[in-house]
């Protein structure tokens, strides 16, 4: 005899009740308590039980481990480059140095062999091409810069002119990430905490600063600066931040950097790794890269006025 399932023929008798087929289970689907009780929690049931559930309320199903990168939200703001780019437009030129593409820009490279010292920072840009509804663009060359937890920029600094640590350039992968390992910035009179970041179409055309199609900066949260400051080599950090605000801000006060307040995870013991994305559009005109009206800040040693020329080895002002 055929064998039965509440007096239905199982269309396949050599198999489990779970295993007779969609038509079956549909067919024996009163409820999805009775589902729930008959079949128990095997994955048949619970295909049933996510489709019934997604047509009672009219969603579609997601899945709650995805990892999908966020969608830049428009295009990153043009921003100042500052007086310390580093890139060959004001003064010293570290782009055309054999060695600036590198992950970790805690130390210096070429003929340099200093360390920043600081908070551990891991640094995640995701930049997406707007011109293709927000893919990610990969291949594009991201340079970053940043200052020291004393508020200085090597190659500038009067202190560190000899170093070129807390710059370096990376190609962004499939998924259009770049990341670097580094260190916390200070927070330096003037201006809120920050990190500069240049995107050029190709590793090719970084020793040509004009090549940039997109400059702008990434603004770190309040909470974290508050965490990280309150730890040794940081202390004028403190009083500095004190006196600065978001919607203060030169470069980011327009906006209180709605495009550009990074996303922080981590702790001073661990690092804290800092993300955002950067949506880029290839057919606007770049307006970034000078310095803004009032200045961008002046970080500690440095004087007001024409950041000093580069030194020995390093290529002059273009």
């Amino acid at each position: 005899m055929t064998p039965t399932y509440e007096g239905r023929p199982l269309p396949r008798p050599d198999e489990e009740v779970v295993d007779q087929g969609l038509g079956f289970d549909l067919g024996t689907l009163m409820s999805r308590r009775r589902t729930f009780r008959t079949f128990g929690l095997g994955v048949a049931a619970l295909g049933i039980a996510a489709c019934s559930s997604d047509s009672d309320t009219g969603s579609s199903p997601t899945s709650a481990t995805s990892t999908t990168t966020a969608k830049a939200t428009g295009e990153i703001p043009d921003e100042t480059a500052g007086p310390y780019p580093g890139d060959g437009s004001n003064g010293p030129d570290v782009l055309e140095r054999s060695g600036v593409v590198r992950g970790d820009i805690r130390t210096g490279f070429g003929d340099y062999s200093g360390t920043a010292e600081g908070v551990p920072m891991t640094l995640e840009l995701t930049i997406q091409d707007l011109t293709k509804d927000g893919a990610p663009f990969a291949g594009v060359a991201v340079y970053v810069w940043h200052c020291t937890r004393d508020g200085e920029y090597s190659l500038y600094g009067e202190k560190i002119k000899d170093q070129n640590y807390l710059r370096g350039v990376q190609i962004a992968d499939a998924s259009g990430k770049v990341t670097f390992l580094s260190i916390f910035p200070a927070c330096y009179s003037g201006r809120w905490p920050h990190i500069h970041f240049e995107v050029y179409p190709t590793e090719a055309d970084i020793t040509d600063a004009t090549k940039a199609i997109a400059t702008s900066q990434v603004a770190l949260p309040k909470e974290t600066c508050d965490k990280v400051y309150a730890q040794d080599g940081y202390r004028a950090s403190v009083s500095n931040l004190a006196q600065v605000s978001l919607a203060k801000d030169n470069v980011f006060g327009d906006d209180s950097a709605a495009k550009q307040l990074a996303t922080v995870t981590g702790d001073v013991t661990s690092g804290f790794k800092v993300s955002l994305t950067a949506g880029v559009d290839t057919t606007t005109k770049p307006t970034g890269g000078g310095v803004p009206p009032g200045g961008d800040g002046q970080p500690s040693g440095m004087p007001g006025g024409t950041p000093p020329g580069p030194p020995p080895g390093m290529t002059p002002s273009r």
